[in-house]
């Protein structure tokens, strides 16, 4: 084994999560190394919503990559939503400002952007083709990992390890670090079409109580068409997956016309997803993006918490990795604030993962945002995660659904009776 490298920190994986974080430190006087174990720069992740909602759009802008991404066709992300009660669908309001949107955008296109960033960002030393095989442990802390490349292995030694290497994270493997796992009763089908056209040319997602399906524009006008059913319609799926897909996308209610587009990617599917949650700190050691937690795909969150947990990291810790702040403390900061910010996130998701109809509230807001411009607004906000469920579903919320609920009732009476 070669002589061991020092770095403030070690990054293990140069996807979104880790390529920004490795930036944004960097930027903070942090000497990275971020290792990836593939070799590729292209490489990208496939099994993706392909959507970076608004909350993530902040961290976009620090890094830079807001006019890259507009350049490269990234589409606006604004969307309209079928449920039994109509289309939810926000726009502004009269007057007012636009309505906060990220970009939906594919991981081929997005991953090699970070990463060519982080590459060529002062500080960082980008280590394609570097597997990690271990964590070095000195005093009950993580002070390294050891790596392997072209067939030999070295150390690499700092102050602080970060897990960016998704939710089977081998940093966490060998640290030790266990996740909770919840599961998710829906399964999931995606492919890429060309020529595919969408009304207004806006993402669609449908709630079907308890199936789901979307489709979302990304760029080089390619459309991401997803479906998750309930795990009852698996059996039929695995006879003849294509057919299946191709049949339940058609039966949508005002479903994308399959026959006038182009299939340009095979069939992608998972039929088991669970949710997973780990501790997002340990001694000398924090995981971010889906190393530290994951929602439920049919939600398109994990690139905007991938891009907001690495902002998160970055700020708390950046003093104390470069030998400013205490290390300890900086960690807690962070943990806080992560937890804080998304596990509330992940408890609705983890319940409706386990593919129910609407629960009682959930009827009330969906059907009064189907009728009601400014309650469409507010789920827009909670659906770009940029406030959480105890804003979503405050008591004035709740009390402009049952209004808005009521008169819609009232009128549906009288025209019934023939009242004026």
């Amino acid at each position: 084994m070669s002589e061991p490298a020092a770095y403030d920190v070690v990054i293990s994986g140069a996807s979104l999560a880790g390529s920004a974080a490795a930036v944004l430190l960097a930027r903070r006087g942090v000497r990275v190394a971020l290792v990836e174990r593939r070799s590729d720069p292209q490489a990208y992740k496939v099994l993706c919503t392909h959507s970076i909602t608004a909350c993530a759009y902040p961290v976009l802008e620090e890094l830079g990559l807001i006019a890259e991404l507009e350049k490269a066709g990234a589409v606006r992300n604004k969307a309209r939503s079928y449920t039994r009660w109509g289309w939810i669908e926000a726009k502004a309001a009269p007057g007012g400002p636009e309505l906060p949107y990220g970009y939906n955008v594919r991981r081929s296109t997005l991953d090699p952007m970070i990463r060519a960033l982080a590459e060529r960002t002062e500080g960082v030393d980008l280590l394609l083709g570097h597997q990690v095989t271990g964590v070095v442990e000195e005093g009950g802390r993580v002070v390294g990992v050891r790596v392997s490349a072209a067939g030999s292995e070295r150390e690499l030694r700092a102050r602080l390890v970060v897990g960016a290497d998704g939710k089977d994270s081998a940093v966490a493997k060998f640290a030790g670090v266990p996740a909770e796992k919840y599961e998710n009763t829906r399964f999931g089908y995606l492919a890429h079409f060309r020529g595919l056209p969408l009304r207004d040319g806006i993402a669609h997602a449908w709630f079907l109580e308890p199936d789901m399906a979307y489709a979302f524009p990304n760029d080089d006008g390619v459309t991401v068409v997803a479906v998750m059913p309930d795990k009852k319609r698996l059996p039929r799926f695995r006879e003849d997956p294509q057919g299946s897909f191709d049949a339940f996308v058609r039966e949508l209610p005002d479903a994308p016309e399959l026959d006038s587009a182009e299939q340009i990617s095979k069939l992608i599917g998972t039929l088991d997803y669970p949710l997973h949650s780990r501790k997002p700190t340990a001694p000398g050691l924090a995981f971010i993006g889906d190393a530290a937690l994951t929602g439920d795909p049919l939600w398109g969150v994990g690139c905007g918490w991938a891009l907001q947990s690495a902002q998160w990291l970055a700020e708390a810790v950046g003093p104390a990795a470069a030998g400013q702040e205490d290390l300890g403390k900086a960690l807690a900061r962070y943990a806080r604030r992560h937890s804080r910010r998304l596990r509330p996130h992940q408890a609705l998701a983890v319940d409706f993962a386990k593919a129910r109809p609407f629960n009682p509230m959930e009827r009330l807001i969906f059907s009064a945002a189907a009728r009601d411009a400014a309650l469409a607004r507010h789920m827009h906000l909670f659906a770009s995660r940029l406030i959480g469920p105890l804003r979503f579903l405050n008591p004035w919320v709740v009390a402009k659904a049952s209004l808005v609920n009521l008169r819609h009732g009232q009128r549906g009476r009288r025209g019934q009776t023939g009242l004026g």
